[in-house]
């Protein structure tokens, strides 16, 4: 099964599509397989491969690492998804790898079987918060209901990252400073990713205001918009840039960033999109809802650097 690089839905409709996938596990009763039901993000999904014969390593970095194999120019690494989740995964002859690229990696991801590609509104993907005991609530962004059953929506940034400490995504860093004090506004429904993001900006002398969401975020200006107006005052007297993650529970960054250019006020304000699925082919997508920048996850060590660079392109005085 190939997957669709290019997502065929509009821009800006707070719309995703999910593969949505399982795992076996054993019915304590009967032992026979009950699926768990997942899903991620169809634009991170390259491929779908027969399971490999590979025997796990002695040496392996972890107990989910079943070994690498050659795929279309890549050493994949194969990660069997059960055993990071903790889940006591029932072996069958359909067994599959969900072969992703996100944050510039590949890697394989075995389950259980792919069921089917759902297209959903992210209003309707539920915030884990208060729902999930059973996984850390890092790993799973939300919940699909689908009427016959829920799929958890995966994190696997947040696996990948749990596996490798060492890598980009926990280890962001700062050495730029701005010669006065800026203010941003930073949506992102991960609280490792807005606690990263904001000592990283932090470091560079940004006051930052958090959100969890777009939704959120867009709440939050308007409520700053009112009370410019009511003052006199512009919006650029409040806040100087927004940065935002793509991929969130009821808003999105792109349907985010279209509300914000489509307002004469708020329209002001630069935004700065970031994700794990901006690459050159999908970055028409956020140029197509006027953000004035995009960020790669790889790349979110830069975040102040460039936040600095776009203001003072924009005329704001932020020299180094």
């Amino acid at each position: 099964m190939e997957a669709k690089k290019e997502i065929l839905l509009e821009t800006g409709t707070n719309e995703l599509e999910i593969l949505e996938f399982s795992i076996n596990e054993p019915d304590r009763q009967t032992g026979k397989p009950v699926p768990c039901h997942f899903g991620v993000n169809v634009a991170k999904v390259m491929q779908v491969i027969e399971c490999p014969d590979l025997t796990p390593p002695e040496s392996a970095p972890h107990p989910c690492f079943m070994g690498t194999i050659p795929l279309r120019g890549h050493i994949l690494p194969v990660l069997d998804l059960a055993t990071w989740l903790g889940m006591d995964r029932v072996k069958g002859r359909d067994d599959v790898v969900i072969v992703t690229e996100f944050s510039q990696s590949v890697t394989g991801f075995l389950v259980s079987g792919v069921t089917e590609i759902h297209r959903v509104g992210w209003p309707e993907v539920i915030p884990p918060k208060g729902i999930l005991n059973s996984f850390d609530q890092n790993t799973i962004i939300g919940l699909v209901d689908i009427h016959e059953h829920f799929i958890q929506l995966l994190d696997l940034e947040h696996i990948l990252s749990d596996l490798d400490p060492s890598s980009t995504l926990a280890a962001w860093t700062s050495d730029v400073q701005a010669s006065r004090r800026l203010r941003a506004l930073v949506a992102d429904d991960s609280a490792t990713i807005r606690a990263m993001l904001k000592n990283n900006l932090e470091a560079a002398n940004f006051q930052i205001r958090l959100t969890n969401t777009g939704q959120d975020a867009l709440e939050e200006l308007l409520t700053i918009k009112e009370q410019a107006s009511e003052e006199g005052k512009s919006i650029r007297d409040y806040l100087d840039i927004i940065i935002a993650d793509i991929e969130m529970p009821r808003m999105d960054g792109f349907t985010l960033t279209k509300n914000i250019k489509e307002d004469p006020e708020l329209g002001q304000l630069p935004v700065i999109l970031y994700s794990s699925i901006i690459t050159d082919e999908l970055r028409h997508k956020g140029e197509s809802v006027r953000a004035d920048a995009q960020v790669a996850k790889p790349d979110m060590d830069k975040m102040a650097a460039l936040a600095i660079r776009l203001l003072g392109e924009r005329g704001v005085e932020v020299r180094l």
